[in-house]
């Protein structure tokens, strides 16, 4: 082989290569104009709610960080590519659905990057420093800060929790340092959400706001349940837009 030829060859792989790899991501634009959160907990967040065929479209102007760390147009369910998750047919609605709606109808110019690492039945413990779950959270949100901008963390546990709920808030202080530490941002923006019926726990979860800065929590006051530990479909897509409510407080 010529020179020339081997040269068109090598040049013909880069511009295949490049291409290729610049199709895996559905997401192009600036990174100060991705938003990023990472959602996680258990059931509620992993998403238990049913949703239309209307819900299951692609979400406009929001992403969901896939299986290979790159950026799809993200669609229900949201926790599809969670790494930790239960069986895909489990996978349902979850407040990440209007969160980011709500986020992209109150913000103009940016658009959300999802990423979702949740698992149904897991207690608090198990998202310590050093567990797998809390090393593939991290590693996830660090994959997606290449191409974006974090700006918070949703949080959704505590039903599995019940039967033992002393010290519950103390350990989720050390889960937002922890992370706040191991992510580089000192006062990233947390955001915790009361669960069903669980007075011992929600009452330690909406203390969380006085004991660490830059933190906040969304009252699963008049929301309902589709059984005895998930939220239904409308108290769901409420608790989204608290969450949203919540973060945009504490971003402003």
């Amino acid at each position: 082989m010529r020179l020339s030829q081997l040269f068109l060859a090598i040049l013909s792989f880069a511009l295949l290569s490049a291409t290729n790899v610049s199709a895996e991501s559905a997401y192009s634009g600036p990174k100060e104009k991705l938003h990023i959160y990472l959602l996680i907990g258990q059931s509620n967040m992993a998403g238990r709610a049913a949703f239309s065929e209307q819900d299951a479209g692609p979400l406009e102007n929001c992403y969901l960080l896939n299986a290979k760390d790159s950026w799809e147009i993200a669609q229900n369910p949201l926790n599809r590519y969670s790494t930790i998750r239960k069986g895909l047919g489990m996978q349902k609605m979850n407040p990440g659905y209007t969160f980011a709606k709500t986020l992209l109808e109150e913000q103009s110019g940016i658009s959300i990057g999802l990423v979702v690492n949740a698992k149904g039945g897991t207690k608090i413990e198990q998202w310590g420093k050093g567990t797998r779950f809390y090393k593939d959270a991290l590693r996830r949100a660090k994959a997606a800060q290449e191409t974006g901008v974090l700006k918070g963390i949703l949080w959704h546990q505590g039903e599995s929790n019940n039967g033992n709920p002393d010290g519950y808030l103390t350990k989720l202080q050390s889960l937002v340092e922890n992370l706040r530490a191991d992510l580089g941002s000192p006062e990233l923006p947390f955001v915790a959400g009361q669960v069903i019926n669980v007075p011992k726990i929600n009452e330690q979860i909406a203390q969380l706001p006085g004991k660490v800065s830059n933190t906040a929590f969304v009252s699963s006051e008049g929301l309902k349940g589709q059984d005895r530990w998930h939220f239904n479909t409308e108290s769901m897509k409420e608790l989204g837009k608290r969450y949203a409510t919540a973060i945009l407080k504490l971003n402003k």
